[in-house]
């Protein structure tokens, strides 16, 4: 464990960015970047459960700490995830608090959750590290709720309240969608929905997280209280860089006269 929620407990901007090429390759790239945690993306990304613990194994030796989207909040796909060495979970599309509780319940082991005990798995070293493991993953393992719609909106206090969801996350192009003012992130209905995640987590004593658009946008993002910060991806990161790269080629062909 790389001490993910330790640190947004203690208040610290973290940074981190989306993998959802599925690539084990890309993940050990990107984990070197100097972002402090990174998420798998099972719910949009193009990767399967099978390449979860490739890409797990590759971030091992990185700085970041590796989150994973998963679909649904139902505990068996928690259980699977978790015990592949996941630091945490991001559940998507979370509507009221009987939702938010029952991802937080598939975080955690009985009497706190509801989390099925399976010892040997890589979360614990193959066996090795089961006690250490079962003991202290109420305090290691992060849950993050995705506030996505109109609905979570009213009762965002009530699930920031919850034990066991550390960040309020906000997923931009869906909540604007569902706002009916898609992309317009800088419209006062999105902005005020910001600002009461904001606050429902800092009076929980939780972070509020969000994907940004550019790193131009940072400065926006923390002044309103985020702190889980995201930007960009494995496939834009390739894509920027090939059509960069292919377009100078391109424009220095053009000009040289060599058709």
């Amino acid at each position: 464990m790389k001490n993910l929620k330790k640190r947004i407990r203690g208040g610290e901007t973290l940074i981190g960015c989306w993998l959802n090429l599925g690539s084990s390759i890309t993940a050990e790239i990107v984990g070197m970047a100097g972002f402090d945690w990174v998420l798998i993306d099972l719910e949009h990304g193009s990767g399967t459960d099978s390449d979860v613990l490739h890409q797990l194994q590759a971030l091992e030796h990185t700085p970041a700490a590796p989150v994973v989207r998963v679909e649904s909040y139902e505990r068996q796909r928690f259980h699977r995830i978790l015990d592949l060495g996941a630091e945490g979970i991001m559940c998507p599309r979370i509507n009221n608090p009987a939702e938010a509780q029952r991802a937080a319940d598939a975080l955690r082991y009985q009497p706190q959750g509801l989390r099925g005990v399976a010892q040997m798995v890589r979360a614990t070293g193959f066996g090795a590290n089961s006690k250490d493991y079962l003991a202290s993953s109420t305090e290691t393992l992060v849950g993050i709720v995705q506030v996505e719609s109109k609905q979570v909106l009213e009762h965002l206090d009530e699930v920031a309240a919850i034990d066991g969801i550390d960040v309020l996350f906000v997923g931009p192009s869906d909540l604007s969608m569902a706002l009916g003012i898609f992309g317009q992130l800088d419209h006062p209905r999105f902005i005020d929905a910001l600002e009461t995640t904001a606050t429902a987590a800092r009076k929980a004593g939780k972070a509020a997280g969000v994907l940004m658009r550019s790193p131009e946008e940072f400065t926006k993002y923390h002044d309103l209280g985020f702190r889980f910060i995201a930007c960009g991806a494995d496939a834009t990161f390739v894509a920027s860089g090939a059509r960069s790269t292919a377009g100078t080629l391109n424009e220095l062909r053009t000009s040289s006269g060599r058709q």
